[in-house]
C-alpha cells in the first residue's frame, strides 16, 4: 500500500430511506496519522454519515474503500473487524462496571481450565490501567474503580484506549467534547493528538469549530446532507468556517437576522 493510500475512503456515497436522501455525493478520504474534522450543525447528516461509515447503514450508491481497496459492511462487527472503531458520547462506557471490566467488555481474559474458566480480573485491571495511562490518564490507578466516578473525559479516553488496544486503524469520534467542561475537553483533544501521533486516522465529528481547529488537519463541512466544503488545515479562518457551517451565510448577516 502507497503511503498517499488512504486508510478509509468514500466515493460519491449517497444513502436515502426510502424516497428521503439523507446523503448526497459524499467523497471524503482521511489517511494514517491524520485528524479529519467533520464539521456541521445538527440536522447536517453527521449521524446517517457515521452510520454508515461504521456499518450500520450500507450506501445506497457510491463505494467505500480500505488501503485503495473495495469494502462492503453489511453489519458493524464488519466494520470492527477491517479495524474501524467507532466512539459515541461518554464512549458507550457502562458506568456500574469497573474500568477493568469496560475495557475488556466482550473480550475478557480468563484463567483456569475447562469448565472452571473465569474472569481474570487482576490482568483485566492491570492491562486497562496501563493502556489508559498511556494516553496520559494518570489519576485512574485501580481497575477496580467504577467507570461512573470518571469525569466525561476519562471516560471518552477510557474507550479510545480500549480501541486502540484492540487494533483499530481508523477511529471516529462523534462529538466527543459535547456537554464537558473546558479542561475535560482539553484533556480528549490531547487524547486525539496522541491518537494521531500513534498513526491512527481518526474522523472527528463535532459541531465546535475552536475543538476542530485545535487538532485537525483535513476539514469538510457537511450541511442538509452534502460536503459544502473541503479543505486543508490554514486554508480557512475560524469565522470562515462557521460562516460556512451556517450555511454560507456571513456571521454578521446571522447576527442581524436575529437582532443582535
Amino acid at each position: 500500500m502507497s503511503s498517499n493510500t488512504p486508510v478509509l475512503e468514500m466515493r460519491n456515497v449517497d444513502k436515502s430511506f426510502g424516497p428521503i436522501d439523507v446523503l448526497h455525493d459524499i467523497s471524503l478520504k482521511v489517511n494514517e496519522g491524520e485528524v479529519l474534522c467533520l464539521l456541521g450543525d445538527n440536522g447536517a447528516g453527521k449521524s446517517t454519515l457515521i452510520k454508515t461509515l461504521s456499518g450500520v447503514h450500507q450506501p445506497t450508491r457510491g463505494e467505500m474503500l480500505m488501503d485503495g481497496k473495495p469494502v462492503s459492511f453489511n453489519r458493524p462487527k464488519d466494520a470492527q473487524d477491517m479495524g474501524i472503531a467507532t466512539v459515541h458520547q461518554f464512549g458507550g462506557t457502562y458506568p456500574l462496571m469497573s474500568v477493568g471490566r469496560n475495557f475488556f467488555a466482550g473480550a475478557e481474559p480468563t484463567k483456569g481450565f475447562g469448565p472452571f474458566r473465569i474472569f481474570d480480573r487482576q490482568k483485566a485491571n492491570k492491562i486497562a490501567v496501563e493502556q489508559v495511562q498511556k494516553f496520559g490518564i494518570t489519576r485512574i490507578t485501580d481497575g477496580d474503580r467504577l467507570v461512573g466516578g470518571l469525569s466525561g473525559g476519562e471516560r471518552q479516553s477510557l474507550a479510545i484506549a480500549r480501541a486502540v488496544y484492540f487494533g483499530a486503524r481508523v477511529l471516529i469520534l462523534d462529538e466527543p467534547t459535547a456537554a464537558l467542561g473546558v479542561k475535560q475537553a482539553a484533556h480528549v483533544l490531547r487524547i486525539v493528538n496522541e491518537a494521531k501521533r500513534r498513526g491512527l486516522a481518526v474522523i472527528f465529528i463535532t459541531h465546535q469549530v475552536m475543538h476542530a481547529m485545535a487538532v485537525g488537519d483535513h476539514f469538510a463541512v457537511l450541511i442538509r446532507g452534502a460536503i459544502a466544503a473541503d479543505f486543508r488545515k490554514g486554508d480557512k479562518s475560524r469565522e470562515e468556517i462557521a460562516d460556512l457551517m451556517a450555511g454560507g451565510e456571513s456571521m454578521a448577516d446571522l447576527e442581524a437576522s436575529i437582532g443582535v
